[in-house]
């Protein structure tokens, strides 16, 4: 495994949001969902495709807090602009689980 000093993970902004609404994304290659994310008052409301299908239904979603990265570069992805990368791991069922968390927190705390 690659290390990193400190100072490369302080470049990275990892930011909690709600999920505030959620489609299917039909013009996806890849079963996804539309997701747009409130990262609170600084970033406003970002959009995010997320390939989470196999473990999540839509309702399951809304008001959920998840773990973005901010500060990639916007993504095309077909006819949606992805804003954010949500995070998650990988289950061992083969999903993706988000990544969330334990208590609720302000929409854009920075994560440290």
């Amino acid at each position: 495994m690659q290390t990193i000093d400190y100072e490369d993970f302080q470049k990275i902004d990892f930011r909690v949001g709600t999920i505030v609404k959620v489609e299917n994304f039909e013009k996806a290659k890849k079963p996804a969902f539309k997701i747009w994310i409130d990262l609170g008052s600084d970033l406003g409301i970002k959009k995010s495709s997320a390939q989470i299908t196999n473990s999540y239904q839509l309702e399951d979603l809304i008001g959920m807090q998840v773990i973005c990265v901010c500060n990639f570069k916007p993504r095309q992805i077909s006819d949606f602009m992805s804003e954010v990368l949500v995070t998650g791991f990988s289950s061992q069922s083969g999903g993706i689980i988000l990544t969330t968390t334990e208590r609720h927190v302000s929409n854009g705390a920075k994560l440290y």
